[in-house]
């Protein structure tokens, strides 16, 4: 099966103008919508070696111009997040950094969140330094990357990645935090409500914070 082929046959024009305009016409779309993208993929996954997880594959996807490949590298990651190698792991910072916006980003995140929880060396070999990274996006990663965790949540690790970017005044860093604090506070809704009380955070990243909280 050529799914590369598949995306391009079953795209539409019409749709692609659409998509494009809602991410800031930053990329080029096919007009491939998700659940049409679901029902390829799923075709294809089923075909591959359970076994081997091919990195070339993902960056062969992310070179291409049309962001629904893009999706594809990402679906690919969550797919066989298993039996990813963690000696590779340097690539999800490769990844990362090719062609970043939030929709990348965001379905990488919780594959490094998966890897990281399934070998803990990695946070210390990368997370801790995405932390203080010059970049963004390697910022909200290590801010979101662990959204799934739930009660394995490690608090001191999300304060520290919080509160050493709780001042850049940029938009997607503040959304962030309020993401990851918002989502824990399903878990622990009164270390939230301290938390926020006790730190000085953007209004965005509060308000997000306590959204839940504010429900209750």
């Amino acid at each position: 099966m050529d799914i590369f082929k598949s995306y391009r046959e079953k795209g539409n024009p019409d749709k692609a103008v659409h998509m494009a305009a809602y991410m800031k016409n930053q990329f080029p779309f096919l007009g491939l919508q998700t659940p049409e993208r679901k029902k390829i993929n799923n075709l294809y996954f089923k075909q591959l070696n359970n076994n081997v997880f091919d990195w070339d594959f993902v960056f062969n996807c992310l070179s291409m111009p049309e962001r629904e490949f893009t999706y594809l590298a990402t679906a690919y990651m969550e797919h066989f997040q298993n039996i990813i190698d963690p000696a590779t792991f340097r690539n999800f910072e490769k990844a990362l950094l090719t062609k970043s916006w939030w929709d990348s980003v965001d379905s990488i995140a919780p594959v490094v969140g998966h890897l990281c929880l399934k070998y803990p060396w990695l946070v210390t070999d990368y997370i801790e330094k995405w932390i203080y990274a010059d970049n963004k996006w390697l910022k909200r990663t290590a801010i979101i990357h662990q959204l799934k965790y739930k009660k394995k949540t490690n608090i001191g690790l999300l304060s520290k990645a919080i509160l050493e970017n709780s001042e850049t005044g940029e938009f997607f860093i503040n959304k962030a935090i309020g993401w990851a604090l918002r989502e824990y506070s399903k878990t622990d809704p009164l270390w939230v409500k301290e938390f926020v009380s006790k730190h000085k955070l953007s209004g965005l990243s509060a308000r997000e914070a306590l959204k839940w909280i504010n429900r209750l």
